[in-house]
């Protein structure tokens, strides 16, 4: 499969997407720029890939829910935003975290067709290693605790290096090219505060879950800060 005919085929996908009911061969080809015969036999190569079309020649085809685009259906500038923000989550991310990236990449290479894994392979697109200080706890405690939505014990130095104890409800883990700061609420100050990850001297997993659920307490932090939903 060529490049060409990848990124035909994805735009036949796109195009079937815009509509909920039957559309003729006749006017998807002319949308996607092909001829009807080259329309028929592009169809039938999606339904191949698992695709569920329904239709047929002269009744008209329709794209039915559930179908999910399979990773050999990237277009170029999908496989190098993989590429990209891969690299940088392996630069900049705890080892599991960065380590999950590389694996992910492999999973995607390893169904690419050759023309698209050499793509992937050669990419020149380079992330530069960050300077920031060294992390003394497990981000993974962090995440695992974000996703459980569970209370952590803090040990935590302040830019002055005093230790303060704190309980916090971790909702949300920021990463900057000097710094990864964690967001939560914190039982002792009774708001919202972010947490240098590379001030936090220890960081202690409860089997207690905190009283709100993460959805919330990002929407409000959102509001508070004036920080707009990422997309």
């Amino acid at each position: 499969m060529t490049v060409a005919r990848s990124e035909r085929l994805l735009a036949l996908l796109q195009t079937l997407r815009r509509y909920r009911q039957p559309v003729s061969g006749a006017k998807l080809a002319a949308e996607t720029g092909v001829s009807l015969r080259t329309l028929y036999r592009d169809i039938a190569s999606l339904q191949a890939q698992g695709a569920f079309i329904e239709g047929e020649a002269g009744l008209g085809y329709v794209l039915r829910p559930g179908f999910m685009l399979p990773p050999m259906m990237f277009s170029q500038e999908e496989i190098e935003a993989l590429v990209l923000g891969s690299r940088w989550v392996a630069k900049t991310a705890d080892s599991r975290l960065a380590a999950g990236a590389v694996d992910a990449l492999a999973k995607i290479a390893a169904v690419l067709p050759p023309d698209l894994k050499e793509d992937l392979d050669n990419s020149t697109l380079l992330v530069a290693s960050p300077r920031r200080g060294e992390d003394r706890t497990d981000l993974g405690l962090i995440r695992r605790a974000i996703r459980a939505e569970h209370i952590l014990e803090l040990a935590y130095e302040d830019e002055k290096g005093a230790l303060t104890h704190r309980k916090v409800w971790p909702f949300a883990l920021g990463f900057f090219d000097s710094v990864r700061v964690m967001v939560a609420w914190c039982e002792l100050r009774q708001d919202f505060r972010h947490f240098r990850t590379d001030r936090i001297s220890s960081a202690a997993w409860t089997e207690t879950r905190y009283p709100r659920r993460r959805p919330v307490l990002l929407k409000e932090w959102r509001e508070a800060e004036g920080i707009p939903p990422q997309p």
